[in-house]
């Protein structure tokens, strides 16, 4: 268990394995637990660290206005914490905005960057969007973090073999801090760097679900706006695509970081 501090905020990170660092970021009310599908297959081949996002996890929750900017600069200090030159970046849904903010701020950071099920901005654009953030925001407030995580359970995994993640749900969500929970659903809404996605040159792979919140023409659009992307569509899958097609997401993931150190000359860590 390791910390760094940065902006007065302790934040929690775990370390494994050995070689060209991949960096993973979780989404909204997660942690560095929902990677557990992840970071065994990747530290077989890559170092791994993964962050609690300032607000979740093991990290500190300050009593702030949080931002997706002030998160991403928490990423760009871990990497100058650890002494990294770049990384791979993978990031889910909150996570991924977090991943397009970096490569926006400092995209000499990236060395590669995957970002799962989300999108460079979260702007209504019409009356029904409108509608459906209002309705997220307000039931946020009302509804209690066990009811959310049971919906939420309900939502991501409804098929009776997926009880066990269920259960992880509705075991962990509760265990947010509400209000660092609300500060950091608040930073998203509104919250947009499509304009700017010209900056991020390095190679980029969008993952999505084809269940996902969110169309997959919605990936289709912004991937053409990004100089060097490739979007992978992973079939009977949900927003928790790690979770819930953890060998399809591994074997993709994997594939194309093999694919960018085949493509570049080696730096060191």
């Amino acid at each position: 268990m390791s910390y760094f501090e940065n902006d007065g905020c302790q934040l929690h990170y775990e370390d494994y394995g050995h070689g060209m660092p991949v960096l993973l970021v979780h989404g909204l009310g997660s942690s560095t637990r929902d990677w557990e599908y992840q970071i065994p297959a990747l530290a077989a081949h890559y170092r791994v660290i993964a962050l609690d996002v300032r607000g979740h996890g093991r990290s500190d929750k300050p009593q702030e206005r949080y931002s997706i900017a002030a998160f991403a600069e928490d990423v760009a200090a871990l990497i100058e914490h650890l002494g990294l030159i770049d990384v791979h970046l993978v990031g889910i849904s909150m996570g991924g905005m977090i991943g397009f903010q970096l490569g926006v701020d400092h995209p000499e950071l990236l060395r590669s960057l995957t970002i799962v099920n989300s999108g460079p901005e979260v702007k209504p654009r019409s009356p029904k969007d409108y509608l459906e953030i209002a309705k997220r925001w307000t039931l946020s407030r009302l509804l209690s973090l066990d009811s959310i995580a049971k919906a939420l359970g309900r939502l991501l995994f409804p098929l009776p073999e997926q009880g066990d993640l269920r259960s992880k749900i509705e075991e962990r969500w509760p265990q947010n801090d509400k209000r660092a929970y609300l500060s950091s659903l608040d930073a998203i809404i509104g919250w947009g760097v499509r304009d700017h996605l010209q900056r991020i040159q390095s190679p980029t792979l969008v993952i999505t679900a084809d269940r996902d919140y969110t169309p997959v023409s919605q990936k289709e659009a912004y991937v053409k706006e990004l100089p060097n992307a490739r979007l992978v569509v992973i079939e009977n899958s949900r927003h928790a695509t790690p979770l819930d097609q953890p060998e399809r997401f591994n074997a993709t993931l994997l594939d194309f970081l093999a694919e960018v150190e085949r493509n570049k000359d080696p730096k060191p860590c």
